[in-house]
């Protein structure tokens, strides 16, 4: 058993996703979620700056004494990740090869459509995660990059959403693939947005859904899930103000939450 905390991080509020699913399948773990609110988007950014950003957001994360981290960004995971999860004290899972596992098992045309940030979109990591697993699969590959701002204003839904939306996605749903992975955490908070404009019969995939199983599975095998019986405690911190980030929680995770401090990133 081991009851310290689960780090998660994103670049701002889309690792909120994560938190969701996770609170869900593991309730009685402590978890650290630190959003990088004043360096969002992450996906214009060179791969050294994205790789930069995610040392310093993953010491911080250690600086709280966290057993594992869940890295929900999609850039960070495509793009950081690979570079430096070898390094780290205590393992590290992101969201592309869970997303790509639940893909590549719920496709049955063999055409799996990938949606992003640009830096996501760029590294083909998840193209290159699916080929892995079965090379005759299709990928047919977009970058959103005004998803993020979207999301992070609360605007995942309505006019300006679903203008976007058809703005980005008309092309990738005449090219048909039946399955879609939300490859930036974002993006779920857009989903009912996206699910309109790609039609019922796509499939629809949340990488920080079978990312939760994930680490759920990984902490069982390891004996490390926490002892505890209560209700697990998330602190919130953010690297810009708090004020928008808690408006956005409460609507996607229905609760108030109280972001604990300001944090200095660059310090880190």
């Amino acid at each position: 058993m081991d009851n310290r905390p689960i780090g998660v991080f994103d670049s701002g509020v889309g690792g909120l996703t994560a938190i969701k699913e996770l609170k869900a399948v593991l309730p009685h773990e402590d978890m650290v979620y630190f959003g990088d609110t004043a360096r969002v988007p992450y996906g214009p950014r060179s791969d050294e700056t994205v790789t930069r950003y995610t040392q310093q957001c993953i010491r911080f994360l250690l600086s709280r004494d966290v057993k594992l981290i869940v890295v929900a960004c999609g850039t960070a995971s495509s793009v950081a990740l690979p570079r430096i999860a070898e390094k780290l004290p205590v393992p590290a899972m992101g969201v592309v090869p869970s997303g790509v596992a639940a893909a590549v098992a719920a496709t049955d045309a063999d055409h799996i459509g990938v949606i992003g940030t640009a830096a996501t979109i760029r590294s083909r990591a998840y193209e290159r995660a699916i080929h892995e697993l079965k090379d005759a699969i299709r990928v047919s590959a977009r970058a959103c990059p005004l998803f993020v701002p979207l999301a992070e204003e609360g605007w995942g839904d309505g006019e300006i959403a679903h203008l976007t939306a058809e703005a980005y996605l008309a092309e990738l749903r005449e090219e048909s693939p039946d399955t879609l992975i939300l490859g930036c955490t974002h993006y779920p908070l857009l989903e009912d947005t996206i699910g309109d404009i790609m039609g019922e019969g796509v499939t629809l995939i949340n990488p920080a859904k079978q990312t939760a199983l994930d680490a759920k599975k990984y902490l069982e095998d390891q004996d490390a899930l926490s002892e505890k019986d209560t209700p697990g405690e998330i602190l919130y911190y953010v690297s810009d103000t708090g004020e928008g980030f808690r408006g956005i929680a409460r609507w996607f995770l229905g609760e108030a939450v109280d972001v604990q401090a300001s944090v200095d990133i660059e310090s880190y």
